[in-house]
């Protein structure tokens, strides 16, 4: 990278208007569409079949889906529509993720109390710290 004084008045100049134009925004849902495609690549999901792609990083993979899921938020409430397709893609690769790590859904706890059959109080509603309008 150049440095700024290797920059001509003219070149500055652009750099300057361009950056006005740049919003907190602008560079969020940028850095969000990358950490999906980084985490795509540490997955291993961005090579072609048949072609021998980067080594699998999983755990390079989990901290792209946890960096994508926080900037979410900082954006839903402005861009609510146009992340539409990013958050599925992101849920597509956190999909992948447990799957790729082995993870499968927790196997019961017999220890734990069994769910209420349909029709019968749940344990915060019997215990009364869950407000049931109408009780």
């Amino acid at each position: 990278m150049s440095a700024p004084q290797d920059f001509s008045e003219e070149e500055l100049a652009q750099l300057e208007a361009e950056m006005e134009k740049l919003t907190p925004d602008d560079i969020l849902i940028q850095s969000l569409v990358t950490l999906i495609n980084l985490g795509a690549r540490k997955a291993g999901l961005a090579t072609p079949p048949g072609e021998q792609g980067p080594k699998r990083d999983l755990e390079q993979t989990r901290q792209a889906i946890e960096g994508a899921r926080a900037i979410i938020p900082l954006l839903e409430e402005r861009h609510a529509r146009e992340l539409a397709g990013v958050k599925d893609a992101l849920s597509r690769l956190q999909m992948a993720y447990v799957q790729l790590s082995g993870g499968e859904p927790q196997a019961a706890d017999p220890s734990a109390p069994e769910p209420p059959k349909p029709g019968e109080a749940g344990p915060a509603q019997s215990s009364g710290r869950l407000w049931v309008p109408g009780q």
